[in-house]
């Protein structure tokens, strides 16, 4: 991290913050640490938090990541680039999906061209445990964005750029998440659950700074990174966190997860890279790396084995 300059896009979020914290924290040599965000109050909230005048690498970019052009100029100089901007309210986009598609999809484009256009080195990209096999319209822009980010691999030519996604479920306690929306709900007495029999993926926040920072770290190009996390019956969290409130089951008709959260690989095509020494994390690379003849050949050492094969025509070289 030494001297790099590091871009977070959508940066004022929860995962944004945190990650500004961890890397203020841990590695203060970065020379410039962008927050890259629309939302010019949750900025200024922000900097009072984080003041440039006691961290000089902070610096705060007022943007959209719709706009290719003003991407295109904030990205310049930038060393590594963290894509965490989204629409992430699964309602919200079903019922305003143009607007969802924009963010999540056109968004991922202009990332991608905008780190191509400039002399940026890794870009890794946040995506979501819904992009599998998605039912709903969020699920689906996330998994489009996934599939470009790892094709974004095969068009870069001699350029020195590696594109990576990072693909975890419900990190607890963050802004929308269900933690904060059942504590507000505490002065009703009532909780409303949509299934009883809903289950979710949960992560820490700083368990998804520390997936982010390994997938900067040891990002190859192509690579999904995930995190063997608990899965937990929505009823079970809402008893642990207020054991003594009703729960009320309502009915919608809008899509929102599934009843039980399917595996967070979902039908992404690849080997399992299974690896003991990274603390319980599991990357799928793509065929076009895992089915060459150097592949089995060139892996760490820190990888110990090649657990499962998706694809039954190809065979390990």
């Amino acid at each position: 991290m030494k001297d790099k300059s590091i871009l977070i896009t959508g940066g004022t979020g929860s995962l944004g913050k945190a990650l500004t914290k961890h890397i203020l924290t841990n590695h203060p040599e970065v020379s410039r640490l962008i927050v890259y965000s629309r939302d010019e109050q949750k900025q200024f909230e922000m900097e009072q938090e984080f003041p440039v005048r006691k961290h000089p690498q902070m610096r705060y970019f007022i943007g959209d990541v719709r706009d290719s052009h003003r991407l295109e100029r904030a990205f310049g100089g930038v060393d590594y680039v963290i894509h965490a901007a989204a629409m992430k309210h699964v309602h919200i986009a079903e019922y305003n999906p143009d607007e969802c598609v924009k963010t999540n999809v056109g968004g991922a484009e202009n990332v991608i061209q905008a780190a191509l256009n400039t002399n940026v080195q890794k870009v890794v990209a946040l995506s979501t445990d819904k992009a599998c096999a998605p039912i709903n319209l969020y699920g689906a822009t996330k998994l489009t964005s996934d599939k470009l980010f790892v094709a974004a691999n095969n068009i870069r030519g001699k350029r020195d750029i590696v594109f990576s996604v990072v693909r975890y479920g419900n990190v607890m306690g963050s802004n929308g998440s269900v933690i904060p929306f059942f504590i507000k709900r505490k002065p009703t007495g009532v909780l409303p659950i949509t299934v009883e029999s809903m289950t979710r993926f949960n992560i820490s926040l700083q368990g998804g700074v520390d997936m982010v920072m390994h997938a900067l770290d040891t990002a190859w190009g192509g690579e999904i990174f995930v995190p063997k996390i608990p899965s937990v019956r929505i009823t079970d969290l809402a008893k642990l966190i207020l054991p003594n409130h009703k729960m009320k089951f309502i009915k919608t008709e809008i899509p929102d997860v599934y009843i039980i959260e399917p595996s967070v690989f979902g039908d992404d095509r690849g080997y399992f890279l299974e690896s003991f020494n990274l603390d319980c994390k599991t990357i799928v690379f793509p065929l076009v790396i895992a089915s060459s003849k150097n592949f089995a050949a060139s892996l760490p050492l820190t990888f110990s084995s090649l657990s499962l094969v998706l694809d039954s025509g190809v065979s390990i070289p």
